[in-house]
């Protein structure tokens, strides 16, 4: 377990001796030094892979990269002097893998599928939250969410906001149920994917409530036509809307009361944004509308930010 402490305050308030603190101090630098040793030997392996892709560059080159770096990554991980190096060829190894597969593939529904499965095995076996957070990620790939960028401009594609719901919802619930029932180590992973679900769970109910849903998969449709004037909206915006309201108002009284901080505060971002999105979609960018916005942002935050500060409760 890491804690963070004030040294130069704990000393100042009697509450460390000047000795305890040198000492502290002297175990800090030590471990600083380590990691940093670490991380320019991964930072060397990391370019070694990357210019031997480079001179063979083709996807099977890839993946046979990754899997040399993931299973150096096993051996090394194991070694407490060289936990940080070996998490750098477990993350890089997974991920050359799945660029490899994927090129393999041309990012086809199967190559997707394989990714999100190797990237779930990666993770169990290298216990790393990390590389579960993208297989989770991968999965949502496989309805057809997406990320872009273009311009200074980020955008965000999910096209099946319900089905997204549905299955990371059901996900977070079997992944949260797991984490009772593991070791540390994988109750940490099953928590990444129940907090990464959680996450596109709103996404999907931040789409759906500003544009609905039209089942496109349902409808035969794997990517949306080009032109939006035909789409037939199955479940209407305002649906998604006051259910998203709903849904994060019991999130956060079952967070609060189960002293759920993580939680409480993705349920308070999450629902700034819905407050906002909703708020400037009916009443546009004027100053008054801005003005009022920006108020019940700042009470919204000093309300989290004293719910930051309580104590945690003794176990």
């Amino acid at each position: 377990m890491k804690i963070t402490l004030d040294i130069s305050r704990l000393v100042e308030e009697g509450k460390l001796t000047p000795e305890e603190a040198v000492r502290l101090k002297g175990l800090a630098l030590s471990d600083v030094g380590t990691l940093a040793f670490n991380i320019l030997i991964g930072f060397g392996v990391v370019a070694v892979a990357a210019g031997a892709v480079a001179l063979v560059p083709t996807p099977a080159t890839a993946v046979a990269m990754g899997v040399a770096l993931f299973a150096g990554g096993l051996v090394v991980v194991r070694q407490p002097a060289w936990f940080v190096l070996g998490e750098i060829c477990l993350i890089v190894g997974a991920l050359m893998f799945c660029g490899g597969v994927l090129a393999l593939g041309e990012g086809s529904l199967a190559a997707t599928l394989l990714v999100t499965g190797a990237l779930t095995l990666a993770s169990v076996v290298a216990r790393s939250s990390l590389l579960m957070c993208f297989a989770v990620l991968g999965a949502s790939a496989c309805l057809g969410a997406r990320t872009g960028y273009s311009h200074a401009t980020y955008s965000l594609a999910i096209f099946e906001p319900t089905l997204t719901i549905v299955l990371f919802a059901a996900l977070t619930f079997a992944a949260f149920q797991i984490s009772k029932r593991v070791s540390a180590d994988y109750e940490r992973i099953a928590l990444a994917a129940a907090r990464m679900s959680i996450v596109l769970v709103n996404c999907g109910f931040w789409i759906g409530s500003l544009w609905g849903d039209p089942f496109f998969l349902f409808n035969g449709q794997r990517v949306p036509p080009r032109s939006s004037a035909n789409i037939e909206i199955v479940i209407p915006a305002y649906a998604f809307s006051i259910a998203w309201a709903l849904v994060l108002i019991a999130a956060l009284v079952w967070a609060m009361r189960s002293s759920r901080p993580w939680l409480v505060n993705t349920v308070a971002v999450f629902g700034a944004i819905h407050f906002y999105t909703q708020w400037f979609e009916k009443l546009g960018a004027t100053p008054l509308s801005v003005l009022v916005a920006g108020v019940a942002l700042l009470l919204a935050a000093l309300v989290l930010r004293r719910f930051n500060r309580k104590p945690a409760p003794a176990v």
